[in-house]
C-alpha cells in the first residue's frame, strides 16, 4: 500500500496564542505538514525566537505575507490576523485555489452590513463572503464539507451557541429571554501587552467588560436567529477571570413547557450531539469544570431545571485557546479534506 502525501498547510498570524495553537496541533497531525509562516512585525525572525519551547521539533522561519508564495507552497492556509485584515487576504488566496480558514471575525457573518456596523471595515469582498461557511461543526457540519472558505467561530460564541443550540432548533424556550452570562481566562486577550491583562490587575480579581455592546453579541444572535428561524436577540455579558486557559458560559431561559424537567432535556441534548465526538453532555447534577476542558478540543455541557422560575440552566466549558479557537480550525479542516472529524485533536486534558 503506497503512502499518502501529506498536505501542505501555512498559518498567518502565527505568532499569538492562537497560532502556536495551531503549530502545536498541526505538527502532530498526521496528515499535514507546515509549509509556511507569514507574520509582520515577526517577518525574518526563527520561529523559535519567538516561542523558544518549539526550537526543538523545527526549524520554522516567519516570512512576509506574500499570496504567491502562500499559493505555492499551501493547498490550505489559516489567517489568524487582527479582525479586518483577513478579508483583504482571502479573496486573493480563494483565486488562487487555496483553501482558507479565517480564525478572525471577517468571515463569520452572513449579513456584512452588521459586521461593519460592529467593526468599522467597509468590505469590498461580498462575492467571496457570500461563500463563507460558519464553521462550527456541530451545526454545519455537512456545508463545511464541501466550502473553501470558513470563518471559525470565536470563543464566546463557541461556548454559547454549543450551549443554547438545542434549545432553539427544538423550540423549547422563549428566544427572549436568552441570557449569557460567560466568563474567560485571560490568554482570549491575546499576547500583546494591555494593562487589564497585567498580573497584578488581573490576579485575585473578576470583573465584566464590554456590557451590552461586545461585539461577539451579533455573532451570538445571527446564529441564533438562523436556528430559531427568526430574529433573535440575546443579552451577553463575558467577564475575565484570573485563569490563563477556559470558557464557563452559562445560559438561562424561559422554558416554553414548564412541565419539562432535567430528563427530558438531557434526552434531547444526547440526542442532538450524539454524532457530534467533542461534545460531551454531562449526567444530571454533574456540573462542567473549565480544568477539565484544558488543552482539549472538548465541550462540557450540564443541563438544569429550576421549577420555580420554570427556567433552564446550561453550562458549557471549553478551552478558549482550542475548542473556541485553534483546535475547532483543524477540526473543519479534517471535515473540508474527508478526514475523520476527530483526527489530530486531543480528547485528553492534564489533571490537575
Amino acid at each position: 500500500m503506497t503512502s499518502v502525501e501529506p498536505i501542505s498547510v501555512g498559518i498567518v498570524g502565527a505568532s499569538g496564542y492562537g497560532g502556536v495553537q495551531l503549530v502545536r496541533l498541526l505538527m502532530e497531525h498526521p496528515k499535514v505538514k507546515i509549509s509556511y509562516l507569514g507574520g509582520d512585525s515577526s517577518a525574518g525572525k526563527p520561529y523559535s525566537d519567538l516561542y523558544p519551547h518549539l526550537g526543538h521539533i523545527g526549524d520554522l522561519t516567519v516570512e512576509a505575507i506574500d499570496l504567491d508564495v502562500i499559493a505555492a507552497r499551501c493547498q490550505v492556509v489559516f489567517l489568524g490576523l487582527p479582525n479586518g485584515i483577513a478579508c483583504d487576504l482571502a479573496p486573493g488566496l480563494i483565486d488562487r485555489g487555496v483553501k482558507v480558514l479565517d480564525l478572525s471575525a471577517d468571515y463569520r457573518f452572513k449579513n456584512l452590513d452588521t459586521y461593519t456596523s460592529w467593526y468599522q471595515k467597509a468590505r469590498e469582498d461580498r462575492g467571496i463572503a457570500a461563500t463563507a461557511v460558519y464553521g462550527l461543526p456541530e451545526l454545519y457540519r455537512e456545508s463545511i464539507k464541501t466550502a473553501q472558505l470558513i470563518g471559525c467561530p470565536g470563543c464566546y460564541p463557541t461556548a454559547s451557541l454549543l450551549a443554547i443550540s438545542p434549545l432553539l432548533k427544538q423550540g423549547l424556550v422563549v428566544p427572549e429571554t436568552l441570557i449569557v452570562d460567560a466568563k474567560s481566562g485571560t490568554s482570549g486577550g491575546g499576547r500583546q501587552a494591555k494593562i487589564n491583562m497585567l498580573l497584578a490587575e488581573a490576579d485575585g480579581s473578576l470583573g465584566a467588560y464590554g456590557v451590552g455592546k461586545h461585539r461577539h453579541t451579533p455573532e451570538i444572535e445571527e446564529v441564533c436567529s438562523d436556528l430559531a428561524s427568526h430574529e433573535v436577540r440575546i443579552q451577553f455579558t463575558p467577564h475575565l477571570i484570573p485563569m490563563v486557559r477556559g470558557i464557563l458560559s452559562t445560559v438561562y431561559a424561559t422554558l416554553r413547557d414548564p412541565n419539562l424537567v432535567r430528563e427530558d432535556l438531557l434526552t434531547i441534548y444526547n440526542a442532538f450531539y450524539r454524532a457530534s465526538p467533542f461534545v460531551k453532555v454531562l449526567p444530571g447534577g454533574v456540573y462542567p469544570q473549565t480544568k477539565w476542558a484544558c488543552g482539549t478540543n472538548l465541550c462540557y455541557l450540564s443541563v438544569e431545571v429550576d421549577p420555580r422560575t420554570d427556567r433552564v440552566i446550561v453550562l458549557s466549558a471549553i478551552d478558549n485557546l482550542v475548542k473556541g479557537q485553534s483546535g475547532q480550525a483543524v477540526q473543519c479542516l479534517n471535515l473540508m479534506m474527508g478526514w475523520e472529524e476527530t483526527l489530530g485533536l486531543p480528547q485528553l486534558c492534564f489533571y490537575p
